[in-house]
């Protein structure tokens, strides 16, 4: 008994220190995923200060990847007490260093286990702006528990996931399997954990990897855009994804075509488009656990021979050159023209589809700058052309000498 005191009082030593597990390095930094993430602590009597210390290292370790903020994920605290506590709201700590500093600074309170009325508490606070909750975006509660409660839970549970929460549960004791598998959300086996209050680490991974089926993919990313073609990507890659289904089909009409894409991947390029056309594209996550989640953006593809082409400069006086360019192919609305001096201001200007030409100031002989000229259209801007442009100094040559090189971005 002695020895387990000592070793409970150096693990907290440990975390107050902020030495409480080492950062596992191999595990990279998670980005777009959104979704409120509550935490239900059994804070009560029931449980041992040792297997506290030990469940809040464990939701550190459980958390220290993920990215927090406003637009990422946001994460709270609720006590199983005699009357429930929320240790933070859900906007308070939107940092990976404040969300550790509030985790290792909980106190347990002791008290009852009264579980019913926390998860009651839980859907107040879980969609409450005062509490920092977002409306529209995923809700997961994460109870970890000893396996006793001294309330009934199965009332207030079910209206948890009636509301669309996605429950997961962390039995360190030995607990009611056929009441905690109810409690749980569907299929049990992949949201319900039973393990002993030092094996904590094992389930960390396969538990994150479920939460990230609940927040994850958050966007679907569209770029490379051409007359036939655009590339499609997707956030992030999970073990737990056995592949992806990209639908996409022209607005309006319903054809629809299909790519499969291995889960392995998160990108794929769709091609043989129409031009100048918006599709609409959906990107569906396939588990392994067979539940399905998708997410949907508009794609538009330009226009036939949308770049402009013979893109050339003119000195017209010791401080100026006029670039002009072949017009661009198709509904041109007009021109965004930039210039990039290498010393001194940058500046950009729009013109009319019928102006072809612009006059560039603020360049004097000894100077260098690069130009681009961007076709605009409907839907979205075309490809643009660049040039580089070193203007020599007047006592070496009368005009200038320019070194070019075009590329099409």
């Amino acid at each position: 008994m002695l020895a387990k005191v000592l070793l409970s009082l150096f693990l907290w030593l440990r975390f107050a220190a902020g030495q409480d597990t080492p950062e596992p390095g191999a595990q990279p930094p998670i980005s777009s995923a959104e979704g409120d993430l509550l935490f239900l602590l059994d804070s009560s009597a029931s449980v041992s200060h040792y297997e506290f210390s030990k469940v809040k290292e464990f939701m550190w370790d459980l958390l220290h990847p993920f990215t927090f903020g406003p637009r990422d994920v946001q994460t709270s605290i609720i006590h199983i007490s005699t009357t429930p506590t929320m240790e933070f709201p859900f906007d308070q700590h939107l940092s990976s260093g404040t969300v550790r500093k509030a985790i290792r600074d909980t106190r347990q309170l002791m008290g009852d286990t009264n579980t019913g009325k926390a998860l009651s508490f839980t859907k107040e606070k879980l969609f409450s702006g005062e509490a920092g909750a977002r409306p529209d975006v995923p809700k997961v509660l994460v109870w970890v528990t000893d396996g006793f409660s001294t309330d009934d839970i199965s009332e207030p549970m079910q209206l948890l996931k009636d509301m669309g929460v996605t429950v997961f549960i962390v039995s360190t004791g030995r607990g009611n399997f056929l009441e905690l598998s109810a409690a749980a959300s569907q299929p049990s086996d992949k949201h319900l954990h039973f393990v002993d209050v030092d094996d904590l680490p094992i389930i960390t991974k396969e538990l994150r990897d479920g939460i990230l089926e609940e927040i994850s993919p958050v966007q679907v990313l569209i770029s490379d855009s051409g007359p036939h073609s655009f590339h499609v990507s997707w956030a992030p890659v999970l073990d737990s994804v056995a592949s992806y289904q990209v639908l996409y089909g022209p607005l309006p009409g319903n054809s629809v075509k299909v790519l499969q894409v291995d889960g392995r991947h998160n990108s794929t390029v769709v091609e043989h488009l129409a031009p100048n056309t918006t599709y609409l594209v959906t990107v569906t996550a396939i588990y392994r656990s067979g539940k399905e989640k998708s997410l949907s953006a508009k794609a538009c593809t330009q226009e036939e021979g949308s770049g402009v082409r013979h893109l050339r400069f003119e000195e017209v006086g010791a401080n100026s050159l006029r670039a002009s360019w072949d017009p661009a192919q198709g509904a041109v609305r007009g021109y965004r023209v930039r210039c990039r001096r290498h010393s001194g201001r940058s500046s950009a200007l729009s013109v009319a589809a019928q102006v072809h030409s612009v006059l560039l100031n603020d360049l004097p002989s000894g100077s260098r700058g690069r130009v681009c000229v961007q076709p605009v259209y409907t839907n979205q801007p075309g490809r643009r052309l660049c040039r580089s442009v070193h203007r020599q100094p007047a006592t070496e040559a009368q005009g200038y000498r320019h070194r070019e090189r075009d590329r099409l971005l």
